[in-house]
């Protein structure tokens, strides 16, 4: 059947308004996504750059006898519900440290209590009315002010918000990506290699392919249940150590690991192969000196990526116990420690306004890491990238 010039055209116009209603619903989706993205960030800076400042104020410390006893005596009566209780604790191992310290008096700034924080930084307290004209005429002496919150980047866990930090979350994040380092880029690589470069073509051999794509697919906390199960309760490896989170994190990273490398290999081209076949190597050699240092930054890419991936999981490092409360550094791989992502969790639950802060604060650390090692791994794509 014979169309018209004008049937023809009226087709063609209705293709181009199809053609430009979806460009603009897709433009619409990517600009939706880009502000829910923007009011994200805006949101956590908002609410978490006051974590990294601390309310402290100068106050006359006097290190007699009886502070040593009872470290309120240290400070006047007006003054001792202003100071951090954490403060007040250290007087007496102080003073036991230094002994030049007995019987003299200092005056030194010293850490707030954190509804004296809170009230500094415009938000809502609990000090009284007494209270809060002394520290309104203490910041207009210049004794109290908001300074750089060292103890949010020093200390660990704590009841006391102006006393908690993640030092000891962090140390446990590094301790627990080592393992997991250490237990799935080896193992992850040399399976992706026998796959591709060894193993035939069979039953066998697809059947554990479609496994491991399912894998790298499944919910998060199902490792952390087949951890629970394998490691503590089977091996008896300690509970809500950073060898149990690195081994559960490893579980979950093989996936992905074994996946980006062999598309790595997959990516060198045969030519390759062949050469190194025509002068004599063994496929063992190929692979060794030929094939893996070409893949190798797409290998070390995919790796970077699946490590960033197992630092921000919680659901299966809080099966495995790694929400435990850390007060100081941990020393051991067998010791409890806890990591970031369970850190922020655990002060997200907490009522206290002061810890709404450091929740935030937190997680503007951790997202900074994450940036980090993925813009790594994009440079060093980009910069060792081969094209054929």
């Amino acid at each position: 059947m014979n169309q018209s010039f004008d049937e023809i055209s009226a087709q063609l116009k209705s293709r181009h308004r199809k053609s430009a209603r979806l460009k603009w619903m897709s433009m619409g989706a990517l600009g939706l996504a880009g502000m829910f993205l923007v009011l994200f960030f805006a949101d956590m800076l908002v609410k978490g750059l006051p974590a990294f400042q601390q309310a402290q104020i100068q106050v006359e410390v006097d290190y007699s006898e009886q502070a040593s006893e009872i470290p309120l005596a240290a400070l006047s009566e007006e003054i001792r519900p202003l100071v951090s209780r954490g403060y007040l604790r250290l007087i007496p191992q102080r003073m036991k440290d230094n002994p030049e310290l007995q019987g003299t008096t200092r005056t030194e700034w010293v850490l707030a209590d954190s509804a004296v924080d809170q009230y500094l930084k415009g938000h809502h307290s609990n000090l009284g009315a007494d209270e809060q004209s002394t520290v309104d005429r203490l910041a207009s002496q210049g004794r109290a002010e908001l300074k750089f919150n060292t103890t949010f980047f020093a200390k660990g866990d704590s009841k006391m918000a102006e006393f908690a930090g993640i030092a000891a979350a962090a140390f446990g994040t590094v301790m627990t990506l080592l393992v997991t380092l250490a237990v799935a880029f080896p193992i992850g690589v040399m399976t992706a290699v026998y796959l591709e470069e060894f193993a035939p073509d069979n039953r066998f051999t697809r059947l554990i392919e479609i496994n491991i794509n399912n894998l790298a697919a499944i919910p998060s906390i199902l490792f952390g249940l087949l951890g629970l199960a394998i490691f503590i309760g089977f091996f008896g490896v300690p509970r809500s150590s950073p060898l149990v989170g690195g081994l559960t994190l490893a579980l979950m990273t093989l996936p992905v690991i074994i996946i980006s490398t062999r598309s790595a290999l997959r990516s060198v081209p045969d030519s390759i192969r062949h050469a190194a076949f025509g002068v004599g190597c063994s496929r063992w050699q190929m692979v060794k000196d030929h094939v893996l240092p070409v893949a190798f930054p797409g290998i070390m890419t995919g790796s970077i990526i699946g490590l960033a991936q197992a630092m921000g999981e919680t659901a299966p490092l809080i099966i495995v116990g790694m929400v435990a409360f850390i007060p100081d550094i941990t020393g051991s791989f067998t010791e409890a420690a806890t990591v970031l992502p369970a850190q922020i969790f655990t002060w997200a639950g907490e009522p206290e306004r002061a810890f709404i802060e450091k929740t935030s604060g937190g997680i503007l650390v951790l997202l900074a890491v994450l940036i980090f090692m993925n813009a790594t791994a994009v440079v060093l794509r980009k910069k060792f990238e081969r094209r054929w």
